[in-house]
């Protein structure tokens, strides 16, 4: 692939006949990979050309019509990329939606958008969206890609997913004919937000806006790191618009391979396997791999532990402009030892990891960047299709800051500190919410809600979300994600949120770390009791310890004074964290009013 030229887009209208260009010039080369009984098999570009074509083609003799929505419910894939594609080949508009909706959420989405048709991977996602079909006044059509076992489907017309995607290579030369008439401008998707403050709003993106976002991408990998044979790992659910756009149409735009991870909790062998040679990431994963990478280090003696330390300064330094001649020959040791160890776990091509959903903590980029692991931090949301920003080599890699805006994007700051984008990313609006539109968009730009400032390389800064920022009865300003994103890079803390809106000072709820409250009820021979140990006084003094070490770095206004610990951890299933990872805040300050409260009696 090297010697191919994947920069055409501007010729090409909508994501549709951008796939179609890329399948016909890559043909029978491996494209989608999964595993299957334990091994990884793959589809190629044509086959997956050939199996679109046969379901957009089926979906209009069913009966779709052209801006018909089509709910999308599914783990990461072959099929969903298939899926996707053939949706929006039909002329319908795809919405996906998580596989950890409750039937409340499926409901919600399904009214909202007026979903004609429904594609669902299996029975077990099958079980929390039927009850919410049946009850729907559009929903017309259920297609499984798997047996469903479906007793009975009141008025809804069951469809088998292996029928409907046969299709023939004239199927393909037809629809490539087709596609001609799609322009920039017609809806793509309805992405539904994440709902850190509420219930979910569908975003609509265009053709245009994901084509902005894989054209600015693709420049930023051919410029900073030359394209090659690229392999992309897809972990992070592609019903989010940021894996939609990074994890498979930017794949798509520079003709690369993509391997659907495992899960989670097989991510770090996949990744081993796969040797994948980008991969986009939340925040949380690099802190995971950065506490798992320490301990590992730890347990194997000494030397290592002494290694780790000394390229982790070597690297503080040089990230600061303060390299020293003297360091040269440890930096060298370092690159033929422990790097290679650490690139190793990464697969051992990784070019880049790009970081985006949420801030990242910069301690955490200098730690990986230090071991000779490229962290890029990009920046968006849904509404910006969903990439504004992101770090590159090319500008200088600054690890508080999201880079500069990507191609043919406009970005400044207003008056009270807010980013505003304008641009071809920017989307439609939200849908059936006209109020919602124009309060966020307004004479083309869109209002992000986010805090932040534009540096002398034109790099973007981002302080805070405008809504989140706690303000406090004397009115100072505090960033919320700042003292929680310190707070959680301390071993003893998993999760925390701090509130102290109106308020004399800011308080934490906290969620210890498992495993490191193990080996502390261990270290003292005692008996390993989670709940128990929250309320043992030398247990809450080490946390405390941990607090105090963050306060330290902290402004007056920005010290935790007091902290209660969360009665457990914020997750999606009690509703207190989004499928993207990002805590809600609304939910939890509900759930914790009492507690929080607390906190203030007494001085």
């Amino acid at each position: 692939m090297a010697n191919e030229n994947f920069d055409d887009f501007e010729d090409h209208n909508n994501l549709v006949s951008l796939f179609l260009s890329r399948a016909a010039i890559r043909g029978d080369q491996p494209f989608l990979w999964r595993k299957q009984d334990g091994e990884w098999v793959s589809l190629s570009w044509s086959e997956v050309a050939r199996r679109v074509a046969g379901l957009a083609k089926s979906l209009k003799e069913m009966g779709l019509e052209k801006g018909d929505r089509v709910m999308l419910v599914s783990e990461n894939r072959p099929e969903w990329c298939i899926a996707d594609l053939a949706v929006m080949a039909a002329g319908c508009v795809t919405v996906p939606t998580y596989t950890t909706n409750t039937e409340r959420d499926h409901q919600h989405i399904m009214d909202n958008s007026a979903s004609r048709a429904i594609i669902v991977s299996s029975a077990k996602l099958a079980k929390s969206l039927m009850p919410a079909a049946v009850r729907s006044s559009e929903a017309e059509f259920i297609i499984g890609i798997e047996p469903l076992k479906v007793a009975q489907a009141g008025q809804l017309e069951m469809h088998d997913w292996a029928d409907m995607v046969q299709g023939t290579d004239a199927d393909v030369a037809a629809l490539t004919e087709e596609m001609q008439a799609v322009t920039r401008d017609d809806l793509a998707c309805i992405i539904y937000t994440s709902g850190t403050g509420g219930a979910p709003r569908g975003v609509m993106q265009h053709h245009g806006s994901i084509m902005h976002n894989v054209e600015g991408s693709g420049a930023v990998l051919r410029e900073d790191f030359g394209l090659d044979d690229e392999v992309f790992l897809s972990f992070l659910p592609l019903s989010h618009a940021y894996e939609h756009s990074g994890g498979q149409f930017l794949p798509i735009g520079v003709g690369a391979e993509i391997y659907y991870s495992e899960g989670l909790e097989k991510l770090a062998s996949n990744i081993e396997e796969v040797r994948p040679t980008m991969m986009v990431v939340v925040p949380r994963l690099f802190e995971v791999l950065r506490a798992r990478m320490i301990k590992a280090v730890e347990k194997q003696g000494k030397m290592p532990f002494y290694l780790l330390d000394k390229a982790l300064s070597i690297g503080e330094r040089d990230y600061t402009g303060k390299k020293r001649l003297r360091d040269a020959p440890m930096r060298a040791f370092l690159s033929k030892t422990l790097k290679p160890k650490i690139q190793k776990r990464l697969g051992g091509r990784i070019k880049a990891m790009v970081s985006g959903g949420a801030p990242l903590n910069p301690d955490i980029g200098i730690f990986f960047q230090s071991l000779g692991v490229t962290l890029l931090q990009g920046y968006g949301q849904t509404e910006a299709g969903p990439v504004v920003a992101c770090n590159r080599p090319k500008t200088g890699l600054k690890m508080d800051t999201v880079g500069p805006p990507l191609k043919n994007t406009e970005v400044r700051i207003a008056d009270d500190g807010e980013i505003l984008v304008r641009g071809p990313l920017v989307m439609k609006g939200y849908w059936r919410n006209k109020a919602e539109t124009r309060r966020v968009i307004k004479d083309g730009w869109l209002h992000t809600g986010d805090i932040g400032l534009i540096d002398e390389a034109g790099r973007i800064q981002i302080t805070d979300r405008k809504k989140d920022l706690i303000v406090n009865d004397k009115g100072d300003n505090v960033a919320p994600q700042k003292v929680e994103g310190m707070l959680t890079l301390q071993p003893e803390i998993l999760q925390a949120m701090v509130s102290g809106d109106k308020r004399p000072y800011i308080v934490g709820l906290i969620v210890p770390d498992p495993e490191w409250a193990l080996e502390w009820a261990r270290g003292q021979d005692m008996k390993f009791d989670f709940a128990a140990l929250q309320s043992n006084p030398e247990f809450r003094a080490a946390i405390r310890a941990a607090v105090d070490r963050v306060n330290a770095d902290l402004s007056v206004v920005e010290k935790v004074r007091k902290y209660e610990f969360a009665d457990e951890p914020f997750d999606i299933e009690n509703g207190e964290m989004t499928p993207s990872m990002k805590i809600r805040r609304h939910v939890i300050k509900e759930r914790y009013q009492t507690k929080l409260d607390s906190m203030y009696k007494g001085g």
